[in-house]
């Protein structure tokens, strides 16, 4: 494990997702983990909240809690971050796009409208939620004709199928909006202020 000095945990964190963005957030935070893959029917547990009434909030709650879960379960004795996040166009709720062809319905049904990116946070310890949030933030993409989609799409080229949306704002996503209102970290998938002041009220953190 990396000397940090802000550091007070024993083990490293373990991160329940293979996220590219949420690593490099942790890393950029100096925190000390490792990444690794769970095994959750993500699309079935949406299903069955959403049959209950849960709204876009409380689905990426759902799964946070569920990935961290499943992580704490093969990795005893050790912090378990799990997180997830979904984006909803008022009550419709998106998932990332199987081909170029959605990702451009995708962006085109966002095209000139507000949408909202909500990003769940779960820390699990021995098969128990220790702490667990959920962050929102307001995203508005600028209008766009055909000729801008489809200039957009070249160049992203499969990076569009990666990420709810077809986008990645720390990318070429940026090019779509007008307006962001909302912390990086969220927008990113890992709301990092919440996290980091559990770790510090819990000990581990300077």
């Amino acid at each position: 494990m990396p000397e940090n000095p802000l550091w007070r945990g024993n083990d490293a964190l373990v991160l329940a997702s293979k996220s590219t963005a949420r690593r490099a957030l942790l890393a950029g935070a100096g925190l000390p983990f490792e990444a690794t893959s769970v095994d959750v029917d993500e699309r079935a547990l949406e299903a069955g909240a959403v049959a209950g009434g849960a709204g876009p909030r409380e689905v990426a709650r759902v799964l946070a809690r569920a990935k961290a879960l499943a992580g704490s379960a093969l990795h005893p004795g050790r912090l378990v971050i799990g997180a997830d996040q979904t984006l909803a166009l008022g009550g419709e709720v998106f998932h990332k796009p199987a081909d170029r062809a959605s990702a451009r319905v995708q962006i085109a049904r966002l095209s000139g409208r507000a949408h909202h990116l909500h990003s769940a946070l779960a820390l699990a310890h021995d098969g128990a939620v220790l702490f667990e949030t959920v962050e929102s933030a307001a995203l508005t993409m600028r209008p766009l004709d055909a000729a801008a989609l489809d200039a957009y799409l070249d160049t992203a080229g499969a990076a569009v199928l990666s990420s709810v949306g077809g986008y990645q704002l720390e990318g070429l996503g940026i090019h779509l909006f007008e307006r962001v209102e909302g912390d990086h970290s969220v927008i990113l998938g890992l709301p990092l202020l919440p996290l980091l002041a559990f770790l510090r009220r819990l000990g581990v953190l300077l």
